[in-house]
């Protein structure tokens, strides 16, 4: 299997791995969502920040510790401020796009509310799965594998190069 396959396998792998944690973090962000709009005078938006901060530090969780456990673990401040930078821009636009529907649109009755900040999840999503994997959770450099044993490689002809040129021996 070439180079390639085996990247796209790898990326097919942790995507899956990021879906699986972030599944979870969209069911912990739309329940904690739903109980702080039915049992608290919070206005929408306010109940919907409060829920994305609580699926935050449950993502952050299960991202270094599932998806990205193979990960660079040497600079953990420099990690938690750009997770939580990143996360930051995921939240502004995942409760833009309620924010929009809610008061823009004065799409406002609990079913929109719930597409709505589902909505906003999905593309804040595809954000934060480019952001973190690119400069959060960082890939460790490559190891590079010792030579085969074996002779070693024959200089060539460099005609071009006198300095280069070697005698082939028979």
């Amino acid at each position: 299997m070439g180079h390639g396959a085996s990247r796209l396998r790898r990326l097919v792998h942790e995507a899956a791995k990021f879906g699986a944690v972030g599944g979870a973090g969209v069911l912990v962000n739309l329940v904690v969502f739903n109980l702080v709009r039915h049992t608290t005078d919070l206005q929408v938006v306010r109940a919907s920040v409060i829920a994305t901060v609580v699926a935050i530090v449950f993502n952050y969780v299960g991202f270094r510790y599932f998806t990205y456990r193979d990960r660079d673990k040497s600079r953990r401040t420099r990690e938690m401020t750009l997770f939580l930078l990143f996360s930051a821009i995921g939240l502004v636009i995942e409760n833009g796009v309620l924010y929009a529907a809610t008061y823009g649109f004065g799409w406002n009755t609990p079913l929109q509310n719930n597409v709505f900040k589902f909505l906003g999840i999905g593309v804040a999503t595809l954000f934060r799965f480019w952001s973190y994997r690119s400069w959060v959770f960082r890939a460790l450099p490559a190891r590079e594998t010792p030579a085969a044993p074996g002779p070693a490689p024959v200089p060539q002809n460099d005609p071009a190069d006198p300095r280069k040129t070697r005698q082939q021996v028979p």
